[in-house]
């Protein structure tokens, strides 16, 4: 499929190798494979004190025309991008390259036609419609920086991010479906911009028909401003260190912090990992359930893909509408080789029954993908036997917003599997162990910080408009090291295991237990759905542990549960991380990527539930006053 593509263990522990030994030449010849406009002058600068990164300084190229141009004559006529509906009975739509190609310059005609310019902020806050796909590489095409906002946000989640990077247009939609719901998006943007005086222009993708209320002078229809508009729109010549996009992740302040990615080096990057990772061959029909607004969407869904001239999927609805077999429909209906999803989808699947999986026959997959936290073996197993048929590898990786792509992974076929471990680092990434003393471990066996010590392509640049705010959160905590927050184990032959953020490690009468590690021993317990732990204080141990449970079914007897529950842990790990606390819940509090806001947890445990702060843009609000009036 690409010329970078590593296919053997000796070819991974090579191209490692001279990674590490050579990283300018290793990259520099990955970057080779790319269209430049102008080579660039110098592969890298860097220093992680200020922190100061720039990957192929002086190189000119975009992004687009290495997602769509440089295809066109090899595989113009090949499918691009499938889009499938929320409802299966209304027809799916398909894009070919040069189709693709097409609605994309159209839309950046559109764009430009409306006072949108290189280096302009434009917020996108759309449904999972190829509008909105093709909105992101139309902003790209043309120079301008998107910040996509995930469209299940709050008005005033979007009003921040909006705020925050001054963007001048927003790109919406009437409305979008959601499973059995219909939501009023562009309600949300109206009352988001009450308090947006940057927004010159909203540009409005019609979706359900819905008649909303338009703002003469600002507001426009898609539909409206495309027939005014061309078929050809050329790209514009950007470096390879401009802004290609803005994507906000919640801060621990409560104000979201915006993580910039830039041209070059996030290409390279997101390219190099997708071939790698998934093994990608050009018959591929690859689908990544991740929606847009999140960063495995931009990476993953749309840049990685296009780059590699692969066909990707893209779904509007939810893994549960009409029923819990709608992903293995999708799966038989278009073929899919290549599935990536996170373990939250795979856990409420597996709550499901293995019924609704097993009406389908799934033998077209051939790689099956885990991402947005570590995925417990429970449901690596269930992944394993029930969708991949035993015979699938499954890639567990591991990497954040900020990293831009997948650093630790598996690589399908290539390195070593082994259930909730992450696996190796991809070439041209150096993780380290830190212990608490901010020494390096550099045997094996061990657990430590997660840092990394030297730069990669896809890697964040800077936190929009306060680089004050990157250095501390990311560059501060070890000096001269990128710190990522995390915890992780390394085994005896080097395989790494994620356990957790740092701030969801329990330390329980001297001992760290990580969040994951705990939950994962809770979820053994054959009534458990799933768990989440936290710490909160004690009088004699420091902290103690606090979990919170869902179940198949409402306990008769919750004491007896809690006993069950108490005894597997302590099997699994020792009686020093029984939980002193288990309160039975219907459900968590959850953000719309599946992520746990233990910070809700934390404050319930601790008692203090005064102000826990904005829940509005959690997936279900009602589940945390359910959890206060329960607190134990």
């Amino acid at each position: 499929m690409s010329t970078t593509q590593i296919k053997t263990f000796e070819e991974y522990q090579e191209a490692y190798k001279r990674s590490v030994e050579d990283p300018e030449g290793f990259w520099a010849d990955i970057a080779e494979t790319f269209t430049w406009r102008k080579k660039w002058d110098k592969v890298l600068e860097w220093n992680f004190e200020e922190p100061d990164v720039k990957w192929f300084k002086g190189g000119k190229m975009n992004i687009t025309e290495n997602c769509l141009d440089r295809h066109l004559k090899t595989r113009g006529n090949k499918l691009a991008l499938i889009w499938e509906s929320n409802d299966p009975k209304e027809r799916f739509v398909r894009f070919t390259y040069k189709e693709l190609h097409e609605r994309v310059c159209q839309f950046a005609n559109v764009l430009k036609n409306n006072g949108a310019k290189k280096g302009d902020r434009i917020c996108i806050y759309m449904p999972m419609i190829p509008e909105l796909a093709i909105a992101v590489l139309a902003c790209a095409r043309i120079g301008a920086v998107h910040s996509v906002v995930f469209g299940g946000f709050s008005a005033a989640a979007m009003a921040d991010r909006i705020n925050d990077a001054q963007c001048s247009m927003v790109l919406t939609a009437d409305g979008l479906n959601r499973g059995a719901k219909q939501i009023p998006v562009k309600r949300v943007v109206n009352e988001a911009l009450q308090t947006c005086p940057s927004v010159e222009r909203v540009i409005v993708v019609e979706r359900l028909g819905w008649a909303v209320q338009m703002v003469e002078g600002r507001d426009v229809w898609y539909h409206d401003e495309v027939k005014k508009v061309g078929k050809d729109c050329p790209a514009e010549e950007m470096d390879a260190e401009d802004m290609l996009f803005i994507l906000y992740t919640s801060g621990s302040t409560g104000k979201p912090k915006g993580v910039v990615h830039t041209c070059g080096g996030y290409m390279v990057y997101a390219q190099y990992s997708f071939c790698n990772v998934f093994q990608i061959e050009e018959s591929d029909i690859y689908w990544c359930t991740a929606d847009i607004g999140w960063i495995t969407g931009h990476t993953y869904l749309l840049y990685g893909p296009l780059l590699s001239g692969t066909t990707t999927v893209m779904f509007e609805g939810i893994p549960t509408y009409p029923d819990p077999g709608r992903f293995w429909q999708v799966v038989d209906k278009f073929g899919v080789s290549v599935f990536y999803t996170a373990p939250t989808a795979i856990r409420s699947l597996m709550a499901a029954g293995e019924d609704h999986v097993l009406s389908y026959s799934l033998d077209s997959v051939r790689v099956l993908g885990s991402v947005g936290e570590p995925i417990n073996e429970e449901a690596w197993y269930w992944y394993h036997l029930h969708v991949g048929k035993d015979r699938c590898p499954v890639v567990d990786t591991w990497w954040q917003t900020e990293t831009g792509g997948i650093m630790i992974s598996t690589m399908a076929n290539v390195t070593p599997m082994k259930p909730s471990h992450a696996g190796l680092p991809l070439p041209g990434v150096q993780p380290i162990l830190i212990d608490s003393d901010g020494n390096e471990l550099t045997e094996n066996e061990v657990e430590g910080y997660l840092c990394m010590k030297f730069p990669w392509p896809g890697m964040i640049r800077t936190t929009y408009g306060d680089h004050e705010r990157c250095r501390l959160s990311y560059f501060s905590t070890y000096k001269g090291l990128y710190f990522t927050g995390d915890g992780a184990k390394r085994d005896k032959d080097g395989l790494y295991r994620i356990i957790g953020r740092v701030d969801d490690v329990i330390n329980v009468s001297g001992h760290r237990f990580g969040t994951a590690e705990i939950e994962e021993a809770i979820n053994h317990n054959k009534d458990v759905i799933e768990s989440a732990v936290v710490g909160y204080p004690h009088d004699v141990k420091g902290q103690g542990i606090y979990a919170f449970v869902i179940c198949n079914e409402i306990p008769e007897n919750a004491d007896h549960l809690r006993a069950e529950i108490v005894e597997t842990v302590v099997s699994k790990i020792g009686k020093i991380a029984k939980p002193d606390k288990i309160q039975v819940v219907s459900g968590l509090p959850k953000t719309r990527s599946g992520k746990i806001m233990r910070r809700i947890l934390r404050k319930v445990a601790e008692g203090d539930t005064s102000n826990l702060g904005d829940t509005s843009t959690l997936l279900d609000p009602d589940v945390v006053t359910e959890i206060v009036e329960g607190a134990l």
